[in-house]
C-alpha cells in the first residue's frame, strides 16, 4: 500500500465498529483505521481473484464449450473421493511426564 492516506467518511454498522475496537483493544490491530484499511484491502484482493477466475472460466468455455452441471457434480465427487484430510496434532500428555511415571513403576 502507498504511504499516503486519504481521509474517508463512511457509515458503518455498530457491531462492526465494536469488532474493530475489540481488535484494537486485543492488539490485533494498531488502530480502527488500520483495521478498516486491512478489511478493504482483503476485499479488494478477493474481488480481483474472483474477476480473474471468472475470466479464466469464460476463456475455458469459449474454447471447450459451457461447463455443464453434470461435469461440475462429477468433478466434485472426484475431488471428495481423492481428497487428503490433514488435521493438526492431537493434544497429548507430554512424553517426559509419561516417562517419569513409567520409571517409578506407576504405569
Amino acid at each position: 500500500m502507498s504511504g499516503r492516506k486519504e481521509r474517508l467518511t463512511v457509515t458503518v454498522d455498530p457491531d462492526l465498529v465494536a469488532a474493530g475496537n475489540d481488535a484494537v483493544a486485543s492488539g490485533l490491530a494498531d488502530s480502527l483505521s488500520g483495521w478498516v484499511n486491512e478489511a478493504l484491502a482483503t476485499r479488494a484482493a478477493r474481488d480481483r481473484r474472483l474477476t480473474a477466475l471468472a475470466a479464466a472460466v469464460a476463456d475455458y468455455e469459449s474454447q471447450f464449450g459451457e461447463i455443464s452441471p453434470a461435469e461440475i457434480t462429477d468433478l466434485r465427487r472426484t475431488d471428495q473421493a481423492t481428497a487428503v484430510v490433514v488435521r493438526g496434532r492431537r493434544s497429548r500428555t507430554p512424553r517426559a511426564a509419561t516417562t517419569k511415571r513409567t520409571r517409578r513403576g506407576v504405569a
